[in-house]
């Protein structure tokens, strides 16, 4: 097969794992025969540094013509720390999604069992977790009318019915590939937007009567989450709580350096880890490659790779259980390595495979 990737590296530590990244996709290429080519394109600090904005046209146009966009992260703390900021690196990530229709973020939740110590959870709360947080990427306070001035401010979640449809037949899609369990989130005793999600997901239900539909309130998922995370398959969900969900998953599997994710949507479908830019690590090799590795695997699933996804699945895993590992995941003891270390042992185990 033939694939065109646009790279966007972006901000912080950013370069350091997508060059980890982009060497496993080039060992499953060699190996299987495909040929993949690149193209780089600035974005977030990055970008705003070199041209003024987070997501240049050429940025988008690189991403448009593209098979697939592998991304990393962006984010720096000279903008984090100055609330006068007008351009931020976080509204490129935005406008990526906005320009391309990404629609749907995808996020499985996953524990692997030689880390189940490394949540705050206990062992037998989240082994055997494994579910799929699918969050609606494009309408809700993100995207709705925002005001400020020095005595008030808001924001608006607007949601229309062809946006909450769309997302929710996503995810009874994925139910339907996995356990046939889907929990619709919302908060429908409070928000009139989150009604409107309920009364379309109601509307939907009968469609799929081979799925089981349940319907739950934010802050009992967010509770649930951890106190019973085996309960959910498929859970789908509005921008807003969906950022905040996923980002909980994360104490499950005990490190958000193991999260990878996809967003799709109208366009070129986009892969990235769920971890932010990390700017105090970059340059000092301590940054966990794995979910951008990950990232890579959820590509080569999109494109019904499943042969060279699994390898890199097994190659991660192995990795994992032979202690080789960044630093905040590794056992007491354990030998230090760091992200090129764990990138070129995975290299090494595909090479070999």
């Amino acid at each position: 097969m033939k694939l065109n990737i646009a790279v966007l590296a972006g901000d912080g530590i950013g370069p350091e794992i997508m060059e980890q990244g982009v060497a496993v996709m080039d060992a499953i290429a060699k190996k299987y025969g495909h040929e993949v080519t690149y193209k780089e394109a600035a974005c977030g600090a990055h970008a705003i540094d070199l041209v003024g904005d987070p997501f240049p046209e050429e940025t988008f146009e690189t991403c448009k013509n593209a098979d697939a966009v592998l991304f990393a992260a962006v984010g720096d703390p000279k903008y984090d720390n100055d609330p006068t900021a007008k351009v931020r690196p976080e509204q490129g990530l935005l406008a990526m999604r906005k320009k391309l229709g990404l629609f749907a973020n995808i996020r499985p939740v996953q524990t692997f069992d030689c880390l189940l110590h490394k949540s705050p959870l206990k062992d037998e709360l989240i082994k055997n977790a494994d579910f799929i947080c699918i969050r609606e990427l494009t309408g809700g306070m993100y995207f709705g009318e925002k005001y400020q001035d020095d005595e008030k401010a808001y924001d608006t979640n607007y949601y229309t019915r062809p946006e909450v449809e769309r997302i929710l037949r996503v995810a009874y899609d994925y139910a339907r590939k996995r356990r046939r369990h889907l929990t619709v989130v919302d908060k429908a005793n409070v928000l009139a937007s989150s009604r409107l999600w309920r009364q379309v997901a109601k509307e939907l239900e009968p469609q799929y009567p081979d799925v089981v539909t349940d319907y739950m309130f934010v802050d009992n998922a967010a509770m649930r989450m951890l106190a019973e995370p085996t309960f959910f398959d498929v859970m789908v969900t509005e921008n807003t709580f969906g950022d905040i969900l996923t980002d909980e998953g994360s104490c499950i599997t005990g490190s958000m350096g193991l999260l990878p994710s996809a967003s799709t949507g109208e366009s070129t479908p986009v892969f990235e880890p769920v971890h932010g830019s990390w700017p105090q690590a970059a340059g000092k090799n301590l940054a966990n490659p794995l979910a951008q590795i990950l990232s890579v695997a959820m590509m080569l699933e999109y494109f019904d790779l499943k042969e060279e996804a699994a390898l890199i699945r097994k190659a991660v895993d192995a990795s994992l259980d032979a202690n080789v590992r960044t630093p905040e995941i590794q056992v007491e003891g354990g030998e230090s390595y760091g992200t090129k270390e764990v990138g070129a042992w995975i290299v090494d185990f595909i090479n070999k495979a």
